[in-house]
């Protein structure tokens, strides 16, 4: 993928700014696109572009994934060799309050993007999905060839249809795609809502955590840096390897609420003071992610343990509360 252009949707989100930022290291042209809606503070997915936006090799457009003029404008006018699609609504519990929002933007907005990717005859497509489409599994860990027909959450629903609508363009156009289901994704800039991120936040305001069941829920953290490497990693095997492939990467070590609040505890050096709710309708009971497929044909190695990426978690945390 030397010298490849890369359209990144979802460019000023968590992942999609750190992807970004790796790319354009790599020497590759990249064009952001973001609607910066207001699921968080759109200021604070600006602040995630400070680095990118100063590379002259990275563009900025602002455009929402369900403005289908607004994509054929972009794939037209900056023609890129790959998209690498991160742009939706994220996050299990809201997609229950608004589930019209989002098979809106996610699966239309998809819908959208293949089809512009399809009339700019791009050949190389990365879709972002989750572990969330395996649901309640009992069988442990997840393989990329487990049914994952019983989503519990519309986000989950959303992102099984949005593999199933990448298959499709697949067969009848030819398009090389590669599905990624991610793990627990954490580090600096993760989203305000997510777990890791409303822990540090609170403890570093003095401020008690809410805990959603007794502790034994567990999930497979995977830091940033690791997943960004799964994801270039398969922008390259999109150009030589098989049309269709779905891949889990995490980091193949689940990590009980309980065990993951003591470790922040550790790094942090503060006692959590903790006020316990019931478990959320939508909430899995624990993600494991197989990574055999992903580190035999994508190389894939995640490096970075729990304690080590909190600690950078950490860091990042309080250098951003202190302005």
């Amino acid at each position: 993928m030397a010298n490849s252009t890369v359209l990144i949707t979802g460019a000023a989100g968590f992942i999609g700014s750190h992807l970004a930022e790796h790319l354009l290291v790599g020497g590759h042209n990249v064009f952001g696109l973001d609607n910066f809606c207001d699921f968080y503070e759109p200021n604070a997915k600006r602040r995630n572009l400070e680095v990118a936006i100063t590379n002259p090799k990275f563009t900025l457009i602002e455009a929402d994934i369900r403005d289908r003029s607004a994509l054929d404008a972009a794939f037209g006018r900056y023609r890129p060799d790959v998209v690498v699609h991160l742009a939706a609504m994220a996050g299990v519990r809201p997609s229950i309050e608004n589930p019209k929002l989002y098979t809106d933007v996610n699966t239309i907005g998809t819908a959208n993007i293949l089809d512009a990717a399809v009339s700019h005859k791009l050949s190389r497509f990365v879709l972002a999905s989750s572990s969330s489409v395996y649901g309640n599994n009992d069988k442990v860990p997840f393989s990329e060839t487990d049914a994952v027909d019983h989503p519990i959450s519309p986000y989950a629903a959303t992102k099984k249809a949005c593999e199933l609508m990448t298959h499709t363009y697949h067969h009848l156009y030819n398009i090389s795609v590669t599905c990624l289901r991610f793990f627990t994704v954490f580090g600096p800039r993760q989203r305000p809502d997510l777990a890791i991120a409303t822990f540090l936040s609170r403890l570093a305001n003095d401020q008690t955590i809410l805990v959603f069941g007794d502790g034994s829920t567990s999930r497979d953290y995977t830091y940033v840096d690791d997943i960004v490497s799964g994801i270039i990693a398969a922008i390259d095997r999109c150009g030589s390897g098989p049309g269709y492939r779905i891949y889990n990467l995490g980091n193949e070590n689940p990590i009980s609420l309980g065990d993951l609040i003591a470790t922040i505890e550790n790094v942090t050096g503060k006692r959590a003071r903790i006020e316990r709710r019931r478990v959320q309708p939508g909430d899995v009971r624990r993600t494991w992610a197989d990574i055999t497929l992903a580190r035999s044909e994508l190389e894939y190695s995640p490096s970075t343990s729990l304690e080590a990426g909190i600690a950078k978690q950490w860091d990042w945390v309080q250098k951003h509360s202190q302005g």
